[in-house]
């Protein structure tokens, strides 16, 4: 029985308010961390920029007084080679037409180097200087001027790719942390399907090894009543229909204590257990619909490793949804097992003419908890993926749907 639509709508709210919240907590705390490292990251690089143009500053100042100084010799080649050659960031000297007179620390480009493709490179360099940091003059004798430019250090340019790195590990830790959750998530609902379906195990067993006793009892009471006696065969023909359901309720049982652990797969005929499933569901079609009708095209296939309880459950569970989409006075289902072409794989087909899944809906229809239908958990086709993917080694997919058609096609390995 499925539990109540309002119960189950509590528990989703309640499970998706708790996600959530934790989800909303450990975004702000990821963000507010990075924020903290970011603004940390830029007050450094400001830091640097403003000791950097002090010290451009000075060699503006040795470089000019290098280059109109009339003092020659020891000093002056101490003002160069000691302070302006050991800048540590680029530079390049600008004349008062705008052309590159004297650059270094130029990568790939030697402080000789005077081609026309090197003296292009460095303009356009030179304007992204200025853009950036501006240009300082150079004052020289008899009125002459030229132009400082400079650019940012090695340990800016990285410091500067710094945040940029940041957010990049922000948004993988972000993304290892949603993956991580999910599978949290996964593993603890995996759990308590588990748990539930031993519990329903365990609980029908009781049950159902008693109502056979009693049947057995009352077999034993009929076959005291003489023959001629009329009610005999209503009996009989009851104990008979009982013991289909009993025996039908000891495999669900079976069913559920399978889950959580790994099942017997035998090499046997699958299209054994599709005609019974198929037959089980046609004895229903009368308290379903009289117009539905169920259709079996079984193709020859070789021996297929499976578990009849299991594939029969996922069979069962596809039909049923078939049953439920279907108009009641003329549905269609189209049951279809072949060999596929590469002979590596039995293809089991179910085509129904029902209304068909919304497109929005169509991929999170094998989600645990999906479902819309106004009752259930929306379990049935997650348990379905679940048997035929980890269980049998197979695959199921929804192939198509639209208003009038819907084909669900499941796949598994030939012995």
């Amino acid at each position: 029985m499925s539990p109540p639509s309002s119960q189950k709508g509590l528990i989703d709210r309640l499970y998706i308010g708790k996600s959530t919240f934790f989800k909303a907590f450990l975004l702000i705390r990821v963000l507010a961390i990075s924020a903290v490292f970011i603004w940390y990251t830029f007050n450094v690089i400001e830091q640097l920029k403003i000791g950097t143009r002090s010290q451009v500053e000075k060699y503006v100042k040795m470089w000019q007084l290098a280059a109109s100084s009339p003092t020659s010799g020891d000093e002056l080649q101490f003002i160069f080679d000691e302070i302006i050659v050991k800048a540590d960031f680029p530079i390049i000297v600008l004349d008062e037409n705008m052309e590159p007179i004297h650059w270094r620390n130029i990568e790939g480009i030697a402080p000789s180097d005077n081609s026309p493709k090197t003296m292009a490179y460095l303009r356009r360099m030179a304007q992204g200087m200025i853009k950036k940091n501006g240009k300082i003059p150079l004052e020289f004798g008899e009125g002459r001027v030229s132009y400082f430019c400079y650019g940012d250090t090695k340990a800016i340019r990285q410091l500067t790719m710094m945040p940029f790195i940041e957010i990049g590990l922000v948004v993988a830790f972000l993304i290892v942390a949603f993956i991580g959750f999910q599978n949290i998530r996964r593993s603890e609902e995996r759990h308590i399907w588990v748990g539930m379906a031993k519990e329903t195990a365990h609980q029908l067993g009781t049950p159902i090894s008693s109502l056979l006793g009693w049947i057995e009892i009352m077999d034993g009471e009929i076959r005291q009543i003489p023959s001629e006696c009329a009610e005999k065969k209503l009996i009989q023909e009851a104990l008979a229909n009982m013991r289909v359901d009993t025996d039908r309720l000891q495999r669900v049982a079976n069913r559920f204590g399978q889950i959580g652990s790994i099942p017997d797969l035998y090499a046997n005929d699958l299209n054994a257990v599709v005609r019974e499933t198929v037959e089980y569901y046609r004895r229903r079609l009368p308290f379903e619909g009289k117009g539905i009708h169920i259709e079996l095209a079984a193709g020859k296939l070789p021996e297929v490793k499976h578990n009849p309880e299991l594939f029969g459950w996922a069979l069962e569970n596809l039909i049923k949804n078939s049953l439920q989409a279907v108009d009641s006075r003329e549905g269609l289902i189209e049951i279809c097992t072949e060999l596929h072409n590469s002979a590596k794989q039995v293809v089991i087909t179910i085509t129904d003419n029902g209304s068909g899944i919304p497109p929005g809906a169509a991929r999170k229809i094998f989600r645990a908890g999906f479902t819309t239908k106004k009752r259930g958990w929306g379990l049935g086709l997650t348990l379905v993926k679940r048997i035929i993917e980890e269980y049998h080694g197979g695959r199921v997919t929804l192939k198509k749907s639209r208003p009038g058609q819907t084909v669900i096609e499941m796949l598994l390995p030939v012995s």
